[in-house]
């Protein structure tokens, strides 16, 4: 099974860009997704962003991922 997280663009550098991804800051490709801009948010796997998703849905994504951490044993 694969496993997409979504990350705040804080960085752009050519072909990389630094992400937020819950408070952990993290560098990542960004060949395969257009126009990225700082504060966008994006889908990112196995170090790629791979799609850019919009405010609701990285809010939404970000809080489900909280909730699963927080009810691990």
């Amino acid at each position: 099974m694969c496993l997409a997280i979504p990350a705040k663009v804080i960085k752009l550098n050519d072909v990389h860009a630094e992400v937020d991804v819950m408070g952990i800051r993290k560098k990542v490709n960004i060949l395969l997704v257009d126009d990225l801009k700082i504060g966008d948010k994006v889908m990112v796997h196995a170090g790629f962003a791979i799609s850019k998703i919009d405010d609701e849905y990285y809010d939404f994504l970000k809080e489900t991922l909280k909730e699963m951490l927080d009810d691990s044993p």
